[in-house]
């Protein structure tokens, strides 16, 4: 905000300075000061629509004086020979929209999409949100190399991560530490590509809303554990990559008339039923195994229910 409200004040004060000889000179600065605030305004408003990428001074300093020589040799060429305020106006101009406006595009000016390097897709772009990094298992997933590319992580996942790593909470501080440990793990990594983005959008207050908005900036995918967070980003056609799905279809298929073998652990809400879990922690719903609770019993399956929490498997005690 400051450069703005300076580059906004040194026209207007150059404008005066170098018209006092003029008549009428007070129409210079009224002039200027409203075209300077057009420029900030479709500035602030442009930025606000371009995909992030590295800014740096230097880049958007050269672009603005190029462009200013582009529009001089531009002005020069029509038989045309602006006095030293014109030229100031026309230098100024073009390093304020090269500093503040080319300086976060990415190659192209945002119409060439920026080159991919080698082996990398711009569709591999994958962006993590809080609850999969408490959960740890994405860094055990990457190590197997079924996901690649780049994982971003939003600097406001960071914040959210962090806070939850402070909280005053015993388990959530835990959650929010071990999380801050995966992503460590991640970084140091040689073989991970992570990228922090501080790229944000502060009038909106929600994280899966930010998410899923970045998502479609970035032509991203979103990896979650967040059902509601998946729900919503499918509605508004953002591709997601749920951790806890991938699991689901991990585990062992079962089929009625299987037999197992399992542990009844414990009583089930239904009378008489005994409940187990299987090595990947599927829940075994053991019809009348109230009875062989601590007990290792063989079953029989005879049904298996798919819900969006995952898998449950039904049996009864097989007695042969």
């Amino acid at each position: 905000m400051i450069i703005r409200i300076v580059f906004v004040v040194v026209s207007v004060l150059t404008a005066l300075f170098t018209n006092l000889h003029q008549e009428n000179y007070y129409i210079y600065p009224i002039i200027v000061f409203a075209a300077t605030t057009l420029i900030v305004l479709a500035e602030y408003y442009i930025k606000g629509f371009q995909k992030e990428n590295v800014t740096k001074v230097f880049k958007g300093t050269v672009s603005g004086l190029l462009i200013g020589l582009l529009l001089y040799g531009i002005v020069y060429t029509l038989g045309l020979k602006p006095n030293l305020f014109y030229k100031l106006i026309i230098y100024l101009t073009s390093l304020y929209f090269g500093v503040t406006v080319v300086s976060h595009l990415s190659f192209g000016a945002g119409i060439i999409p920026p080159p991919a390097a080698a082996g990398l897709q711009p569709e591999s772009l994958k962006i993590l949100d809080t609850s999969v990094i408490i959960d740890g298992r994405i860094a055990d997933i990457i190590d197997t190399k079924f996901i690649e590319g780049v994982l971003i992580v939003p600097k406001f996942v960071l914040d959210e991560l962090q806070q939850i790593a402070d909280s005053a909470d015993s388990v959530k501080r835990a959650r929010g530490r071990r999380g801050l440990d995966v992503l460590n793990r991640l970084k140091k990594d040689k073989n991970t590509l992570i990228r922090i983005t501080d790229q944000d959008f502060p009038e909106i207050p929600d994280v899966d809303s930010k998410l899923v908005k970045l998502a479609k900036a970035l032509n991203a995918k979103i990896i979650t554990n967040d059902f509601n967070l998946y729900k919503v980003a499918e509605i508004q056609g953002v591709p997601v990559l749920s951790i806890n799905q991938l699991a689901s279809a991990l585990k062992p298929i079962v089929i009625p008339g299987e037999k197992m073998k399992i542990v009844v652990i414990k009583e089930g809400k239904d009378p008489g039923q005994g409940i187990g879990y299987l090595d990947d922690g599927t829940m075994v719903v053991v019809d009348s195994g109230k009875r062989y609770v601590g007990e290792e019993v063989y079953v029989t399956v005879t049904s298996v229910l798919q819900t969006p929490a995952g898998r449950m498997i039904f049996a009864k005690v097989d007695h042969d």
